[in-house]
């Protein structure tokens, strides 16, 4: 595990793990004002043609952004820049593929490290995969986040956890981003029970939208992943979103804090 990401778990308080696409609105911006707002880890979406995991919202966020022109080596130069004004904030790559293999899984690796980013999650590369692109990662010390899901049963867990860093991902719908939100009382079972298989943290996404969501996970998980959200606010506001940005990220940020303090 990266030390960034050592040090943002180990805080008294569970961590905001914030997504926002890149070349969407002022990255540049959102990404300061996602760190001011008190996010303790930023997840930066690499925008694709076929978001297979994404809904409505990440979808035209993309589309947004590829309409722009973003590349991937504009991102690594949002990424590396973003390293350099904030030099303790986790910051992971989250995408699919086709972007991250098709120059090859050392290549990527090397920019990913070369960026100062901490971790990467692609979406479309199964455990079953992990040589198309896991080896080069962890060989640049990169740390390659798995996904758990609330299919992923006793068998397959362990394949899941095999050479995962950082910290697990609880997708905790079976569906898309930003459509719906589990049941809380699935959470809680779900994230017993993986944390009672790994080390990692566990951080728990896809359908948080509101602090009382994000409070509510927050008591029972290690981190708290919101996007959609921040999205719909970058849809809204356009180039002028990272004020609106910083204030719901304080908002989660504030009720995520509160929540820790409420449980113990």
């Amino acid at each position: 595990m990266s030390t960034r990401f050592a040090a943002t778990f180990t805080k008294p308080h569970p961590a905001l793990v914030a997504f926002i696409t890149a070349g969407d609105g002022d990255t540049a911006a959102n990404l300061d004002a996602l760190v001011a707002g008190g996010a303790d880890v930023i997840e930066l979406g690499m925008p694709f043609t076929d978001p297979m995991a994404d809904g409505p919202a990440i979808q035209q966020a993309n589309l947004r952004s590829l309409a722009k022109g973003t590349s991937t080596a504009d991102i690594f130069g949002q990424a590396a820049a973003f390293r350099q004004r904030h030099p303790d904030t986790p910051l992971v790559l989250m995408g699919y593929a086709n972007p991250m293999t098709i120059r090859g899984g050392d290549w990527f690796a090397g920019e990913c490290a070369k960026a100062g980013v901490d971790g990467v999650i692609c979406v479309d590369v199964p455990a079953e995969e992990d040589p198309e692109l896991g080896p080069a990662l962890r060989a640049a010390g990169v740390d390659l986040i798995r996904l758990a899901t609330p299919t992923t049963d006793t068998a397959r867990l362990p394949a899941v956890l095999d050479g995962a860093g950082g910290f697990l991902y609880y997708v905790s719908v079976a569906g898309i981003t930003g459509q719906q939100q589990a049941a809380q009382a699935s959470i809680d079972e779900a994230v017993a029970r993986l944390k009672a298989a790994t080390d990692l943290p566990v951080a728990v996404g896809f359908g948080v939208r509101t602090p009382d969501q994000a409070a509510a996970i927050a008591r029972v998980a290690d981190g708290v992943v919101v996007g959609s959200a921040f999205i719909d606010i970058i849809a809204e506001h356009g180039d002028a979103a990272a004020p609106h940005v910083e204030a719901f990220t304080r908002s989660l940020a504030d009720a995520i804090r509160g929540a820790k303090e409420i449980a113990a």
